[in-house]
């Protein structure tokens, strides 16, 4: 039997006469990387914020490794880190400091804490950038440390908040090569992303949230087949016209076209045939296709059929 590190039950918050989360279930298994996914407004960062102690829950209540979140604040914090969407760095101090004054709130021992702050700046690349103030460093850069304080008490639960958003392609691919590591070594990774690639590639188990509930939770590939009719066909012609968009929108069997990039994706419900008509279509404009791909459902397929319900 897995054991849970984390166990919600029917945990609520209203903000005035707003209700931001509305009476979620749900329980994180240890070893997992467990995503949390869901539009802006959706309820994510509250849920975080409960999880972690810093919002007090209107209703329901929420354990960490079987601490009572409110009630047995400390003894659970003592176990989790934490990285914000919002940078919780000090500007105005060195990379090193950041770390230092970090470990001394967890209460890590002094030299633990700089055996520590080394290891953590040399993973993300920042320890040759140690004494040099945290302002002058790139957004990248700032994040790498965020997460470097979250990791300085070595938590067994890490709470990740949109970890990779708007960052350069290096700094969000160290990162993600870090979360995996800090996994395999047996760490749990809460995580909240807007970018289902990431969640699809990174995650065990995923939420998907909407209007404060939770539309669906499992892993990535069991909830993709839970849509299999949202199949598609992916095209990219060497050369093509404007009108193409439309005149593929022709094609018997497909249900729905988007343009995505230099590619055209064909929705529908028998990609066999719409194969044998995009064949025949392609001959009769003379058209070279460069690729051609059949795609099952995505991740993304699933979270924009859960969300639009009802909108």
């Amino acid at each position: 039997m897995l054991e849970n590190v984390v166990e919600v039950s029917s945990l609520t918050k209203y903000y005035g006469g707003v209700l931001a989360v509305d009476h979620i279930d749900f329980e994180i298994h240890r070893g997992e990387i467990f995503g949390f996914l869901g539009p802006n407004g959706a309820g994510k960062t509250t849920t975080i914020r409960m999880l972690t102690g810093l919002t007090k829950p209107s209703d329901g209540e929420a354990k960490i490794f079987g601490y009572d979140v409110q009630r047995e604040a400390l003894a659970a914090k003592e176990r989790i880190g934490i990285v914000p969407e919002v940078s919780n760095i000090y500007e105005d101090l060195p990379a090193w400091d950041n770390l230092i004054f970090t470990a001394e709130l967890y209460h890590v021992k002094k030299k633990d804490a700089r055996e520590r702050a080394r290891e953590l700046l040399e993973l993300f690349d920042l320890y040759e950038r140690r004494g040099v103030k945290a302002k002058t460093f790139s957004k990248g850069m700032k994040r790498r440390l965020a997460i470097s304080m979250g990791l300085i008490n070595e938590p067994e639960l890490l709470f990740l908040d949109e970890p990779t958003s708007g960052l350069d392609v290096e700094s969000a691919l160290l990162i993600k090569d870090v979360i995996r590591r800090l996994n395999s070594q047996g760490s749990t990774v809460f995580l909240t992303t807007h970018n289902m690639e990431e969640a699809n590639t990174l995650c065990d188990r995923v939420a998907i949230i909407h209007k404060g509930r939770i539309a669906a939770i499992d892993s990535p590939e069991k909830l993709k087949r839970t849509i299999q009719s949202v199949q598609s066909v992916e095209v990219a012609f060497e050369e093509a016209s404007n009108e193409i968009l439309s005149q593929l929108e022709g094609i018997g069997g497909v249900n729905e076209v988007r343009k995505e990039g230099d590619k055209f994706r064909l929705y529908t419900n028998d990609p066999a045939t719409v194969l044998s008509n995009l064949w025949d279509f392609t001959k009769a404009k003379g058209l070279r296709p460069i690729t051609l791909n059949t795609l099952g459902p995505s991740l993304e397929d699933v979270f924009v059929r859960l969300t639009r319900k009802g909108m």
